[in-house]
């Protein structure tokens, strides 16, 4: 028996980045938290939900949390589309990672709908000791890309709530300006969850 739905607004979230830069534990600790150090590669997209409240409105938060590596990009590219919002996550300890956020930037322009709200995010800034990309990096190719920034830690729970909160609360005030239709800014309906796939989180330290 179909009952009332228990929010005001479902919004989807993307994670997207190289494999290892730890998607999978910021999604953990926002979604559960928790943290462990002990999980496998994401294997194709899987998927949390955490229902939150901005402005007294009830938010479903539908986040999916997509492989990094080459050979899923076809499989993680096709869920770019139904995003409302995307965390571009790279390691503050993997410059690599840093340096190919522009390559993921560029799939996002390429597949995702139009006006979707994007968010930097660099992970693992407890590890200062191993730190390769600096805070004032970070921020100067966030403001290169025109997107907010923020670093975090998923394993000390540092600023992960903030940036969830930050993007869906950007993310509802474009809907609240819509709410005449029963749809979000990219169309995406507001209807009980999708059935995930995939597999468990990703690697993180």
């Amino acid at each position: 028996m179909a009952g009332t739905r228990n929010y005001d607004f479902l919004i989807k979230l993307l994670l997207i980045g190289d494999s290892g830069v730890g998607k999978s534990c910021c999604l953990l600790r926002f979604s559960e938290d928790s943290f462990t150090p002990s999980f496998i590669t994401t294997i194709g997209i899987d998927f949390k939900i955490r229902t939150i409240e901005l402005d007294g409105k009830r938010v479903k938060l539908q986040i999916w949390d997509t492989a990094g590596q080459e050979r899923f990009r076809t499989i993680t590219t096709a869920y770019y589309r139904g995003a409302m919002g995307i965390l571009l996550v790279y390691d503050v300890t993997d410059e690599r990672s840093f340096n190919n956020i522009r390559t993921w930037f560029s799939n996002v322009e390429q597949h995702a709908s139009e006006g979707v709200h994007k968010m930097l995010i660099g992970n693992k800034c407890d590890w200062e000791e191993k730190r390769a990309v600096s805070t004032e990096q970070g921020q100067q190719l966030a403001n290169e890309l025109g997107i907010p920034f923020l670093e975090v830690s998923a394993k000390n729970n540092i600023n992960v709530e903030k940036a969830f909160y930050t993007l869906a609360s950007d993310i509802k005030k474009v809907m609240d300006s819509t709410k005449s239709e029963q749809t979000g800014p990219q169309g995406v309906s507001i209807d009980q969850q999708s059935s995930g796939a995939g597999g468990l989180g990703g690697k993180c330290c």
